[in-house]
């Protein structure tokens, strides 16, 4: 496996990806390259060249950083390829103040593996059209 720092997918690429997790957002890939694109900070995971798993997050230049996706194709998931690349956020983002994640509650417990804290006082809220 490979770790890189690229913005730069494949329509094809995105959508395989996230539909290997069935998240609605594989079923707007155009949008999704778009979306790599702008971005502050990805990293990606591969197996030669199929991509098996991101990390993307935007940050406010020095004290807040927000992972927005972080994704792993199931047949990889449990071998570490996860926890790799929130180890490079962390190492990208280590001056920072605060990084959040907003974690669908069956991943919570990755999360915190991973040294994130759940909030006691705090909920996400959203607008959205996205199912998953």
């Amino acid at each position: 496996m490979q770790i890189k720092d690229t913005h730069d997918f494949t329509p094809d690429q995105l959508q395989d990806l996230f539909l290997s997790v069935e998240w609605s957002s594989g079923h707007f890939p155009d949008k999704l390259a778009i979306a790599m694109r702008n971005f502050k900070t990805v990293f990606s995971a591969w197996d030669g060249e199929k991509l098996i798993g991101m990390i993307c997050a935007m940050d406010d230049g020095v004290m807040n950083a927000y992972v927005h996706y972080l994704l792993v194709r199931p047949e990889y998931q449990g071998k570490g390829v996860g926890q790799q690349l929130v180890e490079r956020m962390k190492a990208q983002y280590k001056d920072y103040l605060r990084i959040v994640v907003v974690a669908y509650d069956k991943k919570i417990g990755f999360y915190e593996h991973c040294g994130f804290n759940r909030a006691t006082d705090a909920s996400p809220m959203f607008i959205t059209e996205l199912w998953t």
